[in-house]
């Protein structure tokens, strides 16, 4: 098991802090801060050593922030409408225009948490399910469920399949 250190901690305990602050929104009073600032310190003693792995002050860099959130609010957005659309067109087609297949695409990225989210990321679009994560022979590569197979091509179905997301999730992550 991991050992936690002590910015680790402070990192995991100011995260969970602004969570609470988040979900408490309109009622910001001495008790809640409080309370929260408690629940906050007690949640990263348990559990900054599962949560933080690398670098403890990463997030506190305003460009990596800056692009999670752009990530989150505009790239992933527009990617899961445009998947949303395509996925309604052929749900409410009379023909049913569906070649379903699994395809195994490239990834270029380095860190587990980049992996993660766009694993999830890719999951999250209707039309597609993340189903493994493999390394072979040094390169990492995802098996992709997809609800229309266009091209077995691995390179190609990784461009279709991935769009931006991995270009933007490298940006926070890498």
């Amino acid at each position: 098991m991991k050992k936690t250190n002590f910015m680790s901690l402070i990192s995991t305990a100011v995260f969970c802090f602004i969570c609470w602050m988040l979900f408490v929104y309109p009622a910001f009073n001495t008790q809640e801060l409080l309370v929260g600032a408690l629940v906050s310190v007690l949640v990263a003693a348990f559990t900054a050593r599962f949560f933080i792995h690398e670098k403890a002050l990463y997030f506190f860099n305003p460009v990596k922030l800056f692009n999670l959130i752009y990530y989150s609010i505009v790239i992933f957005v527009k990617e899961l409408f445009k998947a949303n659309i395509d996925v309604a067109k052929r749900a409410l087609s009379p023909s049913l225009p569906i070649n379903p297949g699994i395809v195994k695409i490239p990834v270029n990225m380095k860190s587990e948490y980049g992996l993660a989210l766009l694993a999830n990321s890719i999951t999250l679009t209707p039309g597609t399910i993340t189903m493994d994560i493999t390394e072979e022979e040094g390169n990492l590569y995802y098996y992709i469920h997809w609800i229309d197979v266009a091209t077995t091509d691995s390179v190609e179905a990784g461009e279709a399949i991935k769009g931006t997301l991995e270009k933007w999730i490298r940006r926070v992550f890498d």
